[in-house]
């Protein structure tokens, strides 16, 4: 990508970003500026702690990046946050879509000025405090 593509690509997604982030421009350009440097923006999944969600995410881990699809939904009628953006998982020849968590509400504005309805997921783990249980969380990537 050459510099005029770069900086065409930083000023649009800027621009989209900055009115929802209370018009702070200089904090919506420097945003822009690492997503486009990145060619993603990469964010956790918000909600995953409890046990359903525990065990969703420990049976997707047994499935290749490739067959999981993770969309991100709107929810205008969400009693707690009317601007949150669920984080929906389906497995490809699954018989449903699930609801696995929330994209973080501190990057909403961002995900939206992205526009992606799309992205990729994936499931990540490790031990928790004293008790060395295993806790799975997700992290969404999105490409730009």
């Amino acid at each position: 990508m050459n510099s005029t593509e770069l900086k065409s690509k930083v000023c649009s997604l800027g621009n989209r970003i900055a009115p929802r982030m209370d018009g702070d421009r200089k904090a919506a350009f420097v945003e822009a500026w690492a997503i486009v440097k990145a060619q993603c923006l990469t964010l956790p999944v918000r909600g995953v702690t409890q046990g359903t969600r525990q065990e969703a995410l420990r049976r997707l881990e047994s499935y290749r990046a490739e067959q999981v699809k993770a969309f991100i939904v709107p929810e205008p009628e969400n009693p707690v946050d009317p601007a949150a953006l669920a984080v929906m998982v389906m497995v490809n020849g699954g018989r449903g879509v699930y609801r696995l968590g929330y994209v973080p509400r501190n990057q909403t504005a961002t995900v939206k000025a992205l526009g992606q309805k799309t992205a990729s997921l994936r499931v990540v783990s490790g031990t928790w405090g004293y008790t060395h249980k295993t806790t799975f969380g997700a992290r969404l990537v999105l490409a730009v």
